[in-house]
């Protein structure tokens, strides 16, 4: 992170986002205050909150993408919830605070993977040497007083470990790969559910975890190659290697300091009190005031320690079509003082999408046809009127943003990604009368095109 400056960030993103370049700079303005933060003395740190990020634009326009590909560049732990899912404290469903129980499971994730890859080296020995005790097992050795047996256990040893010797240059040449072993595999326990309520969700993991301390993990021995036993032992030996509490504290930490959680459909809890209606109809006022602290900064109790929400960077986004921004708590306005409108996606942005990202679209349905031997071509004339498509539909029907090039692209090429295995070797070309031929009959149907585009 130290070495991303503003502008390099914005680089990054435009590799795989098209346009929104205000919301571009204002997650990489955020991004470069959480290091300038840590390079705040310890006095003045405490005070320094992130500053947390309103976006507001329709759907497919690449609200998520944009936070989703800088948790990415960055190595930060991540999350994606909708607002709407949540429910008041008191109601059955799920409480604010699982957003950051969510988190720290991401961060725990991310330092696993990290560790994993530091023992891998170290665990794949470990693994080699229990593969020979499987292919020669060791006897025990008489070790008695007298000399005669005892020289004969000093040769049987010496014959055993010229052999296990041989063996270890054989595993090294893949020459034992289809041998079998018998392998103690233990069965992964399965999860306890605990029905609870008014947001208990802690209580499930919490019995989880008490039952797996005192009910061992049961196994059995199963026999397998030695390809696959060397896979079983390596991740055996990986999971004995690891240090579950520096795991869990080191991600405790990673969520605190890096943590990204994006809140969608923050507009869909905006609105004016209830008027007194109970059951289902759940005060969003009061999923408001439940996530007010949490974005303030509290402390969550999770199953792998308390975490301090206090300098978590929290994105909220909305299409806020039926609402405004001040329909917030005041309170809650307060927490997110970068504020940045994301565009309507044009016709010409349709064109960049196809071809500009280092994975657009073309390029993905180009791999994929590519593996039955068909090569895909796509015109100029055929991308641009790809695009006219889908600016008309978006129009026409109800506006996804760029996700509308998904449902296009799969009507286009339907057959093309049918016949393709028996098609062979094979060229197709995109271009206008290919997409017009294919899409017109569909798109002058508005009805038509509501269902199947």
């Amino acid at each position: 992170m130290s070495e991303l400056t503003p502008r390099q960030i914005v680089a990054e993103l435009d590799r795989h986002i098209v346009g929104q370049d205000a919301a571009k700079r204002s997650v990489a303005i955020a991004l470069r205050n959480r290091w300038r933060w840590k390079q705040l003395p310890d006095d003045l740190r405490r005070d320094v909150t992130p500053k947390n990020i309103l976006m507001i634009g329709p759907t497919g326009v690449g609200k998520t993408e944009i936070t989703r590909r800088l948790a990415q560049l960055t190595g930060a732990p991540f999350v994606k919830v909708e607002a709407s899912k949540y429910t008041e404290v008191g109601y059955y469903g799920r409480d604010v605070e699982s957003m950051i129980r969510d988190l720290v499971d991401a961060a725990i994730h991310m330092v696993r993977e990290q560790k994993q890859a530091e023992v891998q080296e170290d665990a794949a020995a470990r693994a080699e040497e229990r593969l020979l005790d499987l292919l020669v097992p060791t006897t025990e050795w008489i070790s008695e007083e007298d000399p005669a047996e005892a020289a004969e256990a000093a040769e049987a040893m010496e014959r055993h470990e010229r052999t296990r010797e041989k063996f270890r240059k054989m595993l090294a040449d893949g020459e034992l790969e289809d041998s079998v072993v018998d392998v103690h595999v233990e069965k992964s326990s399965s999860p306890v559910q605990v029905f609870s309520t008014m947001g208990l969700e802690q209580v499930d993991l919490d019995v989880q975890n008490m039952l797996e301390r005192f009910m061992p993990r049961q196994g059995s021995d199963r026999e397998m190659p030695v390809s696959d036993a060397r896979k079983v032992l390596i991740e055996q030996e990986v999971e004995g290697l690891l240090d579950d509490d520096a795991v869990s504290e080191e991600a405790i930490r990673l969520a605190a300091d890096s943590g990204i959680v994006f809140l969608d459909e923050m507009d869909k809890i905006c609105g004016p009190e209830d008027s007194g209606k109970g059951g289902a109809d759940v005060s969003r006022q009061g999923v408001q005031r439940d996530l007010l602290p949490i974005i303030e900064g509290t402390t969550v109790q999770t199953r792998n320690g308390s975490i301090n929400t206090e300098h978590i960077l929290f994105i909220a986004a909305g299409a806020f079509h039926r609402s405004r921004p001040s329909d917030l708590m005041p309170e809650l306005q307060g927490r997110f003082p970068i504020r940045v409108e994301l565009n309507d996606l044009t016709r010409d942005d349709f064109v960049r999408i196809l071809t500009e990202p280092s994975s657009s679209l073309t390029r993905q349905y180009q791999a994929l046809l590519a593996s039955d031997g068909v090569k895909l071509k796509f015109t100029k004339n055929g991308i641009e009127a790809i695009a006219d498509f889908a600016y008309q539909v978006n129009q026409s029907t109800q506006n996804i943003g760029a996700r509308r090039l998904h449902t296009i692209l799969e009507r286009l090429l339907e057959t093309a990604s049918f016949d393709a295995p028996e098609q062979g070797q094979g060229a197709l070309k995109i271009d206008g009368d290919y997409v017009r031929e294919a899409l017109e009959e569909v798109t002058r149907d508005e009805d038509l095109s509501r269902f199947i585009l």
